[in-house]
């Protein structure tokens, strides 16, 4: 990466589009949650039945969140184009009819994994980690100017090799989940290959100064630390808490969880993805 370049009126030159563009991969790459403890031990096929199963349940949470995030952000979109473009993003989660969908094939996963429908849209019994990561990621969506919100589903630029991996390790490790289930993710290589490169184009041409760079940057790095902050409370929710009781939240037996998102609002990402434009 180049050094900093300062223009006449005292104010950071803009990165190059090139050296813009290689941040925020870098971000995308280092602190994506694929990383995280959970994930690493769900690949190697180290995850108990119980386990795989409250990720799955969890998840869903945020699944369901994706197209009212998606609907905020296209609410922020001024032009015509843009507006059809991202009401795709809607219908590939939400489906055009009954029974079609990213939301119908996570349940379908679920299912496959021995959980019931009602019990995975049953949201008392998230685990409260994972509703506050979620919510904080949704009101960001909400308060935020349209290029931090584009800039944080960058995250989308490493889906499509995770989905990669992680269907090798369900074939491999987890086959008492019917292949069938698995649909969700062979659907999102192609869209979120797609999706990743159709946001960034919009974030390379909205964002022209160096403070908008800095502000897409802090976005996506936000993103990654809510993804990280869900998979805290996914990896604790099976853990003795200070009182004695086992965590579980959904996906199990007894649905009480405690916080363990609270990283999304103590700061553990960027300190100011909530500054204007």
């Amino acid at each position: 990466m180049t050094a900093t370049t300062v223009r006449d009126d005292g104010a950071a030159a803009p990165w190059r589009t090139p050296e813009f563009t290689e941040r925020l991969r870098a971000v995308a790459e280092e602190r994506y949650h694929d990383r995280h403890p959970f994930n690493i031990r769900m690949h190697q096929g180290e995850l108990t039945p119980d386990e795989l199963r409250r990720w799955i349940a969890n998840r869903f949470h945020y699944q369901r969140h994706i197209p009212v995030k998606d609907a905020l952000i296209l609410a922020k979109l001024d032009e015509p184009a843009l507006r059809r473009a991202w009401l795709r993003r809607i219908q590939d989660h939400d489906g055009t009819a009954d029974g079609e969908g990213g939301i119908e094939r996570w349940l379908r996963l679920g299912e496959a994994a021995g959980l019931d429908r009602p019990a995975l849209w049953d949201a008392s019994r998230v685990l409260p980690g994972v509703r506050f990561a979620v919510e904080g990621y949704v009101t960001f969506c909400r308060l935020r100017p349209a290029l931090d919100a584009v800039a944080a589903s960058l995250t989308e630029l490493s889906a499509p090799g995770l989905m990669r991996r992680r269907i090798a390790a369900f074939e491999r490790h987890y086959p008492w989940i019917d292949a069938d289930g698995l649909a969700y993710f062979r659907a999102r290589i192609g869209q979120g290959g797609r999706d990743s490169e159709e946001a960034l184009a919009l974030v390379q041409a909205w964002a022209r100064t160096r403070r908008q760079q800095e502000r897409a940057v802090a976005a996506l790095a936000f993103k990654c630390e809510v993804l990280w902050a869900l998979l805290d409370a996914v990896d604790q929710g099976g853990r003795v808490n200070s009182g004695g009781v086992v965590d579980q939240g959904a996906g199990a037996d007894d649905g009480a969880g405690v916080d363990q998102g609270a990283g999304v609002a103590q700061g553990r990402g960027p300190r100011d993805p909530a500054s204007g434009p």
